[in-house]
């Protein structure tokens, strides 16, 4: 749901639509029957947005709501082709680091306009998320949902290895040793002679099971993996969050923290980049060749039915503390629109305690409303997932961050995810990569 990349400027489309201000209908009679096209790109989503969309046209019955679907990646690219070519839809649901572009390039709508004449409540939402949207005075969203990263385990290797709930519940971490997490990971790492990661007989180079998968492709954010042993290692991204203009990604805050990560492979504890399965972390986990590895709330539904084969558990404690990144989606109306005050009432539904109540039924994820997270969690208990974890430490004091939000967020992405790359493949020490990578990503800016 959340791996971050950035859709590139599109000129043409941004000279077509200069000058189109929000609040304007385009002419547009609120009272004729219109169809809005609204695209999403998560199908697990889509059930629960069509009884949004149902009970909405009950409400505005001039108003019909199509909704189309496809997968992340094909979303972006269609997204792309359809506002160069000036029909995208309606409606689409927006990433937080995809908008500072949309911005830019005119091709989203402000909606503080329709926020401040309908009186909107933004202190209904889980703190923070509201702010994901603003720039300035404008504001390019309403929260619909949010999520948080913890760990995800074998019950049967941890059983092995003698590791309790309690024990993973109490980890701590840091880039000189590892702390007790890196003992957890060795514990749980066994090679193909039953030997596991503190034996002197292990064997590193014929490994049954790895303690830690980690996540290497996540572009310049690290949301699923190292930006929340960084973070809680003193990172920071940059001069400031959302609009950062300068930096960070060569303090040693988090050039410690990638060579942790990357020392791991070489000890045998998790599998190097090289060779490292094209499966999915979760298929990887649920064969057999990995104990442990990270989770965001937004997947936490896979694992339904399977709780007596997969626990979870909170993000390991670091030199700062515990920290997790925290995200969300928000509804974007295209500045092309000839539906715009249409679109806006439905973009208002969405983000209104009567839709977010219906998505937190079905448990899929947690909604931006409180009281309607709070409710998604309890379903999500019922299934036997422990969203408690996650629910926890979004409400933690400080225990959250946000991704990097700023413009050049694609070519950001792979300078940076490139560096990382290098340094797991063992062709660059992380400082030597990320030194100069950081002297890139600022020269973005210059």
């Amino acid at each position: 749901m959340k791996r971050v990349r950035r859709v590139a400027a599109i000129a043409a489309a941004a000279a077509l639509l200069a000058g189109v201000s929000a609040c304007s209908s385009s002419g547009a009679d609120t009272d004729a029957k219109v169809t809005l096209q609204y695209w999403m790109w998560d199908d697990t989503q889509v059930p629960a947005y069509q009884q949004c969309a149902t009970q909405f046209e009950k409400e505005n019955p001039n108003i019909t709501i199509k909704i189309s679907q496809s997968a992340w990646g094909q979303y972006w690219t269609n997204l792309t082709t359809q506002i160069a070519a000036g029909s995208a839809p309606d409606v689409w649901v927006d990433q937080a680091s995809y908008y500072p572009q949309f911005v830019q390039d005119k091709q989203i709508v402000d909606l503080a306009p329709y926020v401040k004449k309908d009186k909107v409540d933004l202190s209904q939402y889980v703190d923070g998320m509201a702010d994901l949207w603003k720039d300035g005075d404008a504001r390019y969203g309403l929260p619909k949902d949010w999520d948080t990263m913890g760990l995800v385990y074998s019950k049967a290797d941890m059983q092995a290895a003698g590791v309790t709930e309690d024990d993973l519940s109490k980890l701590t971490w840091n880039p000189e040793d590892g702390g007790t997490f890196e003992q957890t990971i060795a514990k749980l790492t066994v090679d193909k002679n039953g030997h596991n990661g503190l034996d002197p007989a292990f064997d590193k180079n014929n490994v049954k099971t790895y303690g830690f998968l980690p996540e290497w492709a996540d572009g310049s954010q690290g949301q699923n993996g190292w930006g929340n042993f960084a973070y809680s290692n003193g990172f920071t991204y940059a001069n400031k969050n959302p609009f950062g203009t300068k930096f960070n990604y060569s303090d040693t805050s988090l050039t410690d923290t990638v060579q942790w990560l990357a020392d791991l492979s070489d000890k045998g504890y998790a599998p190097k980049l090289d060779t490292q399965s094209t499966l999915a972390r979760s298929d990887v986990l649920a064969s057999g060749g990995g104990a442990l590895t990270t989770l965001g709330s937004f997947n936490l539904a896979i694992y339904k039915g399977k709780t007596d084969q997969f626990g979870f558990a909170p993000l390991p404690i670091g030199p700062e503390g515990r920290k997790t990144a925290i995200n969300g989606l928000s509804d974007a109306i295209y500045a092309g629109s000839k539906h715009k005050d249409q679109a806006w009432e439905w973009v208002k539904y969405l983000a209104s305690a009567d839709c977010q109540n219906t998505v937190a039924a079905t448990g899929v994820v947690f909604p931006a409303i409180k009281e309607a997270s709070e409710k998604s969690a309890a379903v999500r208990e019922k299934d036997g997932l422990n969203a408690k974890v996650f629910l926890d430490e979004q409400q933690a004091k400080d225990g959250t961050f946000i991704i990097p939000i700023s413009l050049h967020g694609t070519e950001i992405n792979q300078i940076v995810q490139d560096a990382i790359q290098s340094v797991a493949l063992g062709s660059s020490t992380a400082k030597s990569a990320l030194t100069k990578a950081n002297d890139q990503v600022n020269a973005l800016f210059k």
